[in-house]
């Protein structure tokens, strides 16, 4: 078997690898979308109850409204605009990004000239640097970002409260959580509050933002904030609520990292104990791991071991990985 042929095997073993764990992902995207849809409709199944007939069926068409929304945006060609909207750089061009990316993915090639790999491998280095490290930087990067809003999202909320119960305006009580909180929930609240200033709804500026951070906490508020202009229920008892469910959940979310916390560490563990005995062994004994690295057969193990321990990695992460 020659060279290319190995290396072209183990590519396609990687590939099963990302394939199992994106249909995962998937998997329970869809999960969170139908169980956020039955919570918005006040019921499971979407079925009607008998009393506040109206109420009901408003929140059923809103709940209709958020899903063609949802399914509008995983329609967008423009992915990488709104990871940079939900990255908090919306000022960034796009051109920028894929500049950016070009920079990187020569970079990677440097570093195989540098280690001296195959032409193939390279070539292979060139695309990740291209297309999967750059996402990688900004998908964390709205991660970290999402994390600190949901920090300091309850505060927010609670002081929003005491200032509708003191009489202001819902307007003057955004703009002033966005002046008092710095970071994510700042901006997103000023950005709600200068949209509401040049004629956009509340409701439609609370959807925008929602759309911006795509996280369940600001959806329910969009939601609250919607029903409430709707219905014209009391705002602070819905913020109120709001904010302890929030808070509710973060603490489930804690509870839950430190339950989990053991099996994290032991799927730590076994991820990296092969590399590491096999690091151990080439270190020791050169001659004896040489055959793994050099011959066309300890190759062909190589790429099918890395590969398949990849795609046990990415299952063992995926049930750990609790959704709240």
């Amino acid at each position: 078997m020659s060279q290319t042929a190995i290396l072209i095997l183990g590519c396609i073993t990687i590939l099963l690898a990302v394939i199992v764990m994106a249909y995962f992902l998937v998997s329970n995207k869809r999960v969170q979308q139908d169980r956020f849809k039955k919570i918005i409709q006040g019921g499971s199944g979407g079925r009607v109850f008998s009393d506040g007939e109206q109420r009901d069926k408003r929140r059923a068409d809103l709940a209709k409204k958020l899903e063609v929304q949802g399914k509008s945006s995983e329609r967008k060609k423009d992915v990488i605009r709104e990871l940079l909207n939900h990255a908090g750089l919306s000022h960034v061009p796009v051109k920028k990004f894929w500049i950016a990316s070009v920079i990187s993915g020569f970079v990677f090639v440097m570093i195989g000239f540098l280690m001296k790999a195959a032409p193939l491998i390279i070539g292979l280095m060139f695309v990740i640097g291209l297309f999967g490290f750059p996402k990688f930087v900004l998908n964390f990067m709205v991660k970290r970002r999402q994390k600190k809003f949901l920090e300091e999202f309850a505060d927010a909320l609670e002081s929003m409260v005491r200032l509708l119960k003191a009489g202001m305006p819902l307007g003057e009580a955004i703009a002033m959580a966005s002046r008092e909180f710095e970071g994510p929930v700042g901006e997103e609240m000023a950005r709600i509050y200068d949209e509401q200033k040049i004629g956009i709804p509340m409701a439609e500026a609370c959807v925008n933002a929602a759309r911006r951070m795509p996280v369940t906490e600001m959806q329910m508020f969009a939601t609250g904030i919607t029903i409430q202009q709707q219905t014209g229920s009391s705002l602070s008892e819905v913020l109120l609520n709001l904010a302890k469910v929030i808070r509710a959940r973060f603490r489930l979310k804690r509870k839950v990292q430190a339950l989990s916390a053991e099996a994290k560490a032991s799927a730590m563990i076994i991820g990296a104990l092969p590399i590491l005995v096999g690091g151990g062994l080439y270190a020791v004994n050169p001659e004896y791991m040489e055959p793994l690295f050099f011959t066309p057969k300890g190759k062909v193990y190589l790429f099918s071991a890395l590969g398949w321990m990849g795609m046990g990695i990415l299952i063992m992460r995926q049930m750990i990985n609790f959704k709240v």
